[in-house]
């Protein structure tokens, strides 16, 4: 089943076209990553799939209605997203962090109601952040943060949450509990997740589906046997990559692998335009 698609859509930056006529098809309920080097447009296509951006022309429908004519409110009620680097938290606590995300539920006065209380509470207890209620975001370490921020996108009570880079600046540990805990919301909520991910590995183990772009167009999109291997790894990083399983989950892993020097060796890796040390967009 597919709730969420785009249509021939087209995202630039001025006169810079970044993604180009792009047509994919989300899996509900569903855990799906999106993967690709610096600059591909990974980032780009999740701001215009949650209207934080504007397209240049095409479509990105959620449940047949084109999302960039949707009332807000009514968006907001759909979908959330954890954007790459939050906004500063300074001042606040988790719990109040967290009561941000029921403002698509807020009447004019703005006033949270014991159902928004409920959810608050509920949403700190599923993400594991209840004992820091009351403690500032500042205090709290990067994993901890990062699992109140995923708090805050779940008071939206969303069926589908979108997650840009979400390890990002986290060590192995926390990482992987950040992903667990995405893993645990897919399997027992059937939320949808779409996220960007720089570890091929981490995005094969966790995903149902993936998506992999290359300047702004899809290179391949199937299940993880389909996308992580060889070929699709030398298009989109000019990489030889050497492909086995993980002994745990018997997803496919990326073992070892050397900068491409075949037939495409002209295609330099590090153009000013796609270096791999350039922001993503």
């Amino acid at each position: 089943m597919v709730r969420l698609h785009t249509e021939d859509l087209s995202i630039g930056y001025g006169e810079r076209l970044i993604v180009k006529n792009l047509s994919v098809n989300i899996p509900d309920k569903k855990i799906t990553t999106i993967i690709g080097s610096n600059g591909c447009g990974k980032s780009t296509l999740l701001k215009a799939m949650t209207r934080i951006i504007s397209h240049q022309s095409g479509a990105a429908l959620l449940d047949g209605k084109d999302i960039s004519k949707e009332n807000t409110k009514i968006l907001a009620k759909k979908m959330a997203i954890l954007p790459q680097s939050p906004e500063s938290a300074s001042g606040l606590t988790a719990g109040e962090l967290v009561s941000y995300g029921r403002f698509p539920y807020q009447n004019g006065l703005g006033r949270l109601t014991k159902k928004d209380f409920e959810v608050i509470d509920w949403a700190l207890d599923v993400t594991g952040t209840s004992d820091f209620k009351y403690c500032p975001v500042d205090t709290l370490s990067g994993g901890q943060r990062q699992r109140v921020w995923i708090a805050m996108a779940l008071a939206q009570e969303t069926d589908i949450i979108f997650l840009d880079e979400p390890t990002t600046y986290l060590d192995m540990a926390h990482q992987l509990e950040v992903l667990e805990l995405l893993q645990k919301l897919n399997r027992e909520q059937e939320r949808t997740i779409i996220m960007v991910l720089h570890d091929l590995n981490q995005a094969a183990r966790f995903a149902d589906y993936m998506i992999a772009l290359k300047h702004g167009e899809i290179v391949k999109a199937g299940t993880c046997e389909e996308v992580i291997i060889p070929d699709v790894l030398r298009q989109v990083f000019q990489i030889d990559a050497v492909i086995g399983r993980d002994p745990r989950t018997n997803k496919p892993m990326c073992m070892t692998y050397n900068l491409f020097k075949g037939e495409n060796e002209h295609e330099k890796i590090f153009s000013p335009v796609y270096s791999s040390a350039s922001s993503d967009y």
